[in-house]
């Protein structure tokens, strides 16, 4: 999907913290359900924010130490940075309003 990047533990710095564009992070795992009903929300979400956010995914099950290195304690999270520093996160239960509404503050 343009726009959408997987990223891993070994280029989280150089696609996420040294983007010029703010970045949406999506940690996910295979098997969870809720992360898998937000991927159509997020892969639509990018494409119509593309050039203004980068969007990148993480797959928890394969860089587990990326998601204990950030603290993320549970799926979905996503987490937002801008100029390399985090600036909000979500978590549990959330639907594309809330999402939409942290890209948004994001791209300002």
């Amino acid at each position: 999907m343009p726009g959408l990047l997987e990223v891993t533990q070994d280029s989280f710095d150089t696609e996420v913290r040294d983007s010029d564009l703010p970045v949406l992070v999506d940690f996910w795992g295979p098997r969870c359900g809720p992360c898998l009903g937000l991927m159509p929300i997020v892969e639509e979400l990018a494409a119509r924010y593309l050039g203004k956010v980068k969007f990148c995914k993480v797959n928890c099950a394969e860089n587990r130490r990326l998601a204990v290195r950030l603290k993320v304690m549970s799926l979905p999270t996503f987490l937002f940075f801008k100029a390399g520093d985090r600036v909000a996160e979500l978590t549990g239960e959330f639907g594309q309003k809330e999402i939409e509404d942290c890209i948004k503050a994001l791209a300002e």
